[in-house]
């Protein structure tokens, strides 16, 4: 295959994988784009395959991220597509020469897609986890995989399809045709990896919890900028669970165990000094009237010069109980690494400052008027798709999954249907229901199944009310999930040892 027709079908799978995504949701294009970047490599020289690695990454996530540039503008976008096309570049070259003889190799490289993508979900900066291979699958039958080995062992297991089906075209197309049996073989264990998972169990049986989310959405002339008068946007919340409050009293509406606002629902602080006192009255009314504890997001200084993004409880009577502060900070959006060079990109810049980061895992305890104690496990916006942040909430013990978020930054984009998908994953892949609530949409309950209740649209006003099922139970996953990309390691480093120690033969 001449390099030009190699670089051709790389830039196309790219272009599957994007599709592959939310909001176009054609989930078996991750097969196809997989493929076909092992197409593209197999007997490829290394600069081939990293410029095929880097074609595929460009034209996969400069579309897939262009919410990106909703204020920030464009060469922030770019930039962030730029740097993130590297690791598939890098995946590239690693698959040229894992395939030097010309033969695609679907295992080794199925092993080689987990460890970019772990790369890119810890580097730099601590990484950007986003648009990983398991989050494409939310509707696919090979979604249950992921209660077995996690989101990074779903990854491998699309990769693995992918590299089956590439395989199995390269014996068909090869000349003389050869071992079409052989193909057929494959073409059916591809088809299998596929469908079987759908087979598992889901089970979604728990005590019922009776939750209403509230979706605020953005008051008239507020933006990102928060240039409206502080206390525009709490009075949205306030309001809106006040009058759920009436509707409850009316017999019109059920009566909820639990009510949860998104991230920075209150532009009020609840914790600093001069603001506490004011914020907390005004959210108790509705909190007192339905005699049901609030959990809501705000952003807070407390007593100190940086700002946090928190989580706190507040109880009737009692006011607020309990927080949690957002430990995995957003590069670029929470705290700015290389700030002197970033201003040269974007005026928004200096607009950020760095957050503080939190240090104990989002698990809350919430005491419930009938008695009853349910254990949060709180993942604020972007940690929904950070491993170890959902990985320790669970194993601390929670039995319902919270992610408050915002989705203001983002427009209309893609954003936000990309954000509810992998919470959906998440769902299936540790058993556990979710509240996915934005202040902006798209927001949904979701239950341990991956099914979404009550679903959203973009910059409306919501209320999310219905019955989610409480579960403690573990999953393979919780256990198998470290042990995946050690896993895959070990499997690129066998081959890479075998590449030494045989003596080296002749592409094709």
């Amino acid at each position: 295959m001449r390099w030009p027709i190699r670089l051709l079908l790389a830039a196309l799978g790219g272009v599957a994988l994007y599709l592959a995504f939310p909001s176009h949701d054609i989930w078996p294009l991750a097969l196809v784009g997989c493929g076909a970047l092992a197409l593209a490599t197999a007997g490829a020289s290394v600069r081939v395959g990293l410029a095929a690695g880097l074609l595929l990454g460009l034209t996969w996530y400069t579309p897939m991220f262009v919410w990106a540039s909703t204020y920030a503008g464009s060469l922030p976008w770019l930039a962030m597509s730029a740097a993130s096309a590297l690791y598939p570049a890098a995946l590239g070259g690693l698959l040229a020469l894992l395939q030097r003889d010309g033969r695609v190799r679907p295992v080794v490289g199925a092993a080689a897609w987990v460890l970019m993508e772990y790369a890119r979900s810890v580097t730099p900066f601590g990484g950007f986890p986003w648009a990983r291979l398991g989050f494409s699958q939310a509707d696919s039958p090979q979604l249950g995989v992921v209660a077995l080995v996690s989101v990074a062992g779903l990854g491998f297991a699309v990769a693995l399809t992918g590299g089956l089906l590439a395989l199995a075209l390269q014996l068909l197309a090869g000349r003389p045709r050869r071992r079409p049996a052989l193909a057929a073989v494959l073409a059916v264990l591809a088809a299998g990896l596929v469908l079987a998972p759908s087979a598992l169990p889901r089970p979604v049986e728990g005590d019922p919890v009776q939750v209403a989310a509230v979706q605020g959405d953005l008051p008239p002339d507020f933006t990102r900028t928060l240039t409206a008068e502080r206390g525009t946007m709490l009075e949205r919340y306030t309001s809106m669970t006040e009058q759920l409050a009436e509707d409850v009293a009316d017999g019109t509406a059920p009566a909820p165990d639990l009510v949860l606002w998104p991230e920075g629902a209150s532009d009020l602080d609840p914790l600093a000094p001069g603001s506490r006192e004011e914020a907390v009255a005004r959210m108790r009314p509705g909190v007192e009237a339905l005699d049901a504890p609030v959990v809501l997001g705000a952003t807070s200084y407390g007593t100190g010069d940086a700002p946090r993004n928190m989580v706190l409880e507040l109880q009737p009577g009692q006011g607020v109980d309990d927080t949690y502060q957002k430990i995995y900070l957003a590069p670029f959006g929470e705290r700015m690494p290389l700030r002197p060079v970033m201003r040269h990109l974007s005026d928004w810049v200096d607009r950020i400052p760095d957050w503080e980061a939190g240090t104990e895992p989002g698990v809350m305890d919430v005491a419930l008027a009938d008695g009853r104690e349910v254990r949060l496990g709180l993942g604020i916006c972007f940690e929904v798709v950070v491993d170890t942040a959902v990985r320790d909430v669970v194993a601390g013990g929670a039995e319902l999954l919270v992610v408050p978020t915002s989705n203001a930054w983002f427009g209309e984009g893609d954003e936000a249907a990309q954000h509810i998908a992998a919470s959906r994953v998440r769902a299936v892949e540790y058993g556990r229901s979710v509240v996915h609530i934005s202040n902006v949409g798209i927001s949904g309950l979701i239950s341990p199944d991956g099914t979404v209740h009550e679903r959203t649209g973009l910059f409306t006003q919501a209320l999310l009310e219905g019955q989610l099922p409480l579960r403690s139970a573990s999953t393979p996953a919780e256990t198998t999930g470290p042990w995946v990309v050690p896993a895959a390691a070990a499997v690129v480093l066998v081959a890479l040892l075998g590449l030494v120690v045989r003596r080296p033969r002749s592409g094709s």
